[in-house]
């Protein structure tokens, strides 16, 4: 039975547009958009309902913990800073692992630079012949140079397809861009290598107690007995 009320044609019902004199309100909701609104607005709705609920059934006399650790700002509650969360052990680990993460990174680009640049200068200079031709006279030394000479090929620049010089661009591109990458991991990396030393009991010497005047800092940690 299925199959022959679906042989037989029905007419296609189609939605009104929204008439000419009406053209200024914009486009005419469909049903479609209709249903999509209600079930936004009451999903709203339920939302504030269950809020009205909780506060109307909320506990005078509860407390927790977060009450006292966080404060209000325009409305918006705002946690204490988590800087004293972890120890100084615990920091000085973290901070070793990310230098570690960071030097990675730059030994894997340092290792990309190195294959791509010998890459491109392949195809930039063409490969000559390795063989060695000993001659016995100067005579035959000459002749063999005209030989190779004439048997080396050389491809004008005129005649490289499109194709290889669109891609031997966008591998200069790519160096450049993995050299800039390079020299922004070498500034990171030095940085945090220079925080990591920096860390511990120190402090910083005046003009006049440098013994050798310069214009970077110079710090001055505590002395501290080794175990």
């Amino acid at each position: 039975m299925s199959s022959l009320r679906n042989a037989i044609s029905r007419r296609a019902h189609k939605e009104r547009a929204q008439p000419s004199s009406r053209k200024k309100i914009g486009l005419l909701e469909k049903h479609k958009d209709y249903v999509i609104r209600a079930k936004a607005f009451h999903k709203k709705e339920e939302t504030l309902r269950k809020l009205k609920e909780k506060a109307a059934f909320r506990n005078t006399d509860e407390f927790y913990f977060q009450m006292i650790k966080t404060r209000t700002v325009d409305g918006v509650h705002k946690p204490e800073s988590q800087a004293k969360k972890y120890t100084q052990e615990e920091l000085m680990l973290m901070k070793t692992q990310d230098i570690g993460y960071i030097l990675q990174k730059l030994q894997s680009e340092r290792k990309k630079i190195e294959k791509l640049t010998a890459v491109l200068h392949s195809v930039d200079n063409h490969p000559s012949n390795r063989h060695i031709y000993y001659a016995e006279d100067r005579e035959e030394a000459r002749e063999l140079q005209s030989q190779a000479s004439e048997s080396r090929v050389t491809l004008p620049s005129g005649d490289i397809p499109d194709l290889i010089k669109r891609k031997t661009a966008a591998s200069y591109r790519e160096l450049e861009a993995r050299k800039s990458r390079v020299n922004q991991l070498e500034k990171l990396y030095m940085e945090m290598s220079l925080n990591k030393e920096l860390q511990g009991q120190k402090r910083k010497l005046r003009e006049d107690e440098l013994v050798c005047p310069t214009s970077k800092p110079v710090y001055k940690w505590r002395s501290e007995r080794k175990r």
